[in-house]
């Protein structure tokens, strides 16, 4: 697993959205309490982080988890 060209918040974003969950409000607290930035801020980061090639190559899962999610969503429009 390599972190070469992800910056620290680019790898807490990740970490962030590895985690598991028990509902919305305990995820954006966590965004807040954790990261420093606003839920929106999180999610853009998070889009971005599907798209590069880096992210997938140090965490495959999660990324490939999130994608199809994304393309199930898109396919749902």
């Amino acid at each position: 697993m390599t972190t070469e060209g992800l910056s620290e918040q680019d790898l807490a974003v990740l970490a962030v959205e590895r985690d598991g969950w028990p509902g919305p409000g305990a995820k954006e607290r966590a965004i807040r309490e954790r990261l420093g930035i606003t839920p929106t801020r999180y999610y853009q980061l998070l889009n971005a982080l599907l798209d590069d090639p880096r992210a997938l190559e140090h965490d495959p899962v999660t990324i490939n988890r999130l994608r199809r999610v994304r393309d199930e969503r898109r396919e749902r429009r």
